[in-house]
């Protein structure tokens, strides 16, 4: 899945000289500055679409870096949104920004030349630290799923905690690592040009070499469904569960359920079962609203991350696994659809923040008061202040009346048995 390497091993991807039909040793420097200057203009100068392409990559690389790093910076400056699922959601986006980081920029000029120019330790590096990146998030979005489902559909069979959470961040990143290890040691460098080795750095790819056809095969298709099919089958079923819960059931646990276990044992007057019963249907309703927002917006970006992905790793396998493009003649089809695949994989971390915000009340009003304080410095600080303090009573007053009616429970419990 690594957008680093960008040969396609396709008939037509040694450039040909126009005045004969196949390369061969020059000998003279004017035949070789005539082949560099046909290789730059047939094969390096950017094409039309290739500009749009940079484009993109810099719009990406721009919203992707700002956009993540403002997540992390809202979570890490209030402690109201130091949740569970925040603390996964600032793993995604640190994965994220480590791969924008260092590897975008890499991708870019090799997509554009179809030449490494980073030297063989960088062939090695800057590969492995793009899937473990694919693996990170991949992993944290299932962490998430199964924190949600759990939360949702059997919130009295595991209850999540920051330090567990905290925990889940350390093995996801440590198991990555790990499995990602040999996308490192197969990384080499080698030239398309063998002949032009010593004269030129220009065809360089950084590529896997195996040693065996089997190895890749073996590989890649375990690669795809360890980090592709089997995660997004499972948090698919995951969210159909949770959906059925929010939209269709009684959720285990809800207000509703312990208003109708105290309704069977307690009997309040008349005045009391008003007060109560109204605080019962408000902390409810905030309840389920809320669990329905986050449950939304994961699910965008579920659907999101299985869209962006799937391109380059149905190619993947089509090059590693069945050799689609070892004999192909439409070269400029094959490196177009990679092209658009290695943007499609950085774009979605450039579409997390961006789901965020409109999904996310809370993470709106952080970006809002991020880019407040630029603009107005110090004056915007007290609105900050005020609509922290709002967020912080309206949560303990939800708090209060769920915990009334806990209480309730207990009590009623007690005096029946």
């Amino acid at each position: 899945m690594s957008g680093i390497s960008a040969n396609f091993d396709c008939g037509e991807c040694s450039p040909q000289d126009p005045a004969t039909s196949e390369l061969h040793p020059y000998s003279s420097i004017d035949e070789d500055d005539e082949l560099l200057k046909y290789i730059w203009r047939e094969y390096l100068h950017p094409k039309k679409y290739e500009w749009v392409l940079i484009a993109g990559y810099i719009l990406v690389f721009c919203v992707s870096l700002i956009g993540n790093t403002l997540v992390c910076f809202a979570v890490w400056k209030n402690h109201h949104m130091r949740t569970v699922t925040n603390y996964f959601i600032v793993n995604l986006s640190f994965a994220d920004v480590l791969v924008t980081v260092t590897c975008l920029p890499a991708s870019l000029v090799v997509d554009i030349t179809e030449t490494w120019f980073f030297g063989d330790t960088l062939c090695k590096i800057l590969p492995y630290l793009q899937t473990i990146s694919v693996s990170v998030s991949v992993l944290t979005l299932s962490c998430i799923a199964l924190d949600r489902w759990y939360a949702i559909c059997h919130p009295l069979m595991f209850k999540s905690t920051d330090r567990r959470a905290r925990n889940s961040v350390i093995v996801v990143w440590v198991v990555s690592c790990v499995i990602m290890i040999p996308q490192a040691v197969v990384m080499e460098c080698s030239s398309l040009l063998p002949e032009l080795a010593n004269k030129t750095s220009l065809f360089t790819v950084c590529d896997e070499h195996w040693g065996a056809d089997v190895y890749p095969k073996v590989y890649h298709i375990c690669f795809f469904f360890a980090t592709y099919f089997a995660p997004l089958f499972l948090m698919v079923l995951a969210y159909t569960q949770i959906c059925h819960k929010l939209w269709c059931q009684q959720i285990p646990g809800t207000s509703t359920a312990l208003q109708r276990k105290q309704c069977a044992v307690y009997h309040p007057g008349p005045r009391d079962a008003v007060m109560v019963g109204r605080n019962v249907v408000s902390a409810e309703i905030k309840q389920i609203r809320a669990r329905r927002k986050t449950a939304r917006m994961l699910i965008v970006v579920l659907f999101v991350f299985a869209l962006c992905y799937l391109p380059i790793s149905v190619l993947n396998i089509m090059k590693r696994v069945f050799g689609t493009f070892k004999n192909t003649y439409s070269r400029e089809t094959v490196y177009a659809w990679f092209t658009f695949s290695h943007w499609l994989v950085y774009a979605n971390s450039a579409a997390n923040p961006i789901i965020y915000n409109f999904l996310s009340g809370k993470f709106r009003a952080e970006f809002k008061a991020a880019f407040a304080s630029c603009c107005f410095g110090r004056s915007h600080k007290q609105t900050e202040g005020k609509q922290t303090r709002k967020n912080t009573e309206s949560r303990k007053s939800l708090s209060t009346q769920v915990n009334v009616m806990d209480n309730i429970s207990r009590i009623s419990e007690h005096a029946v048995y």
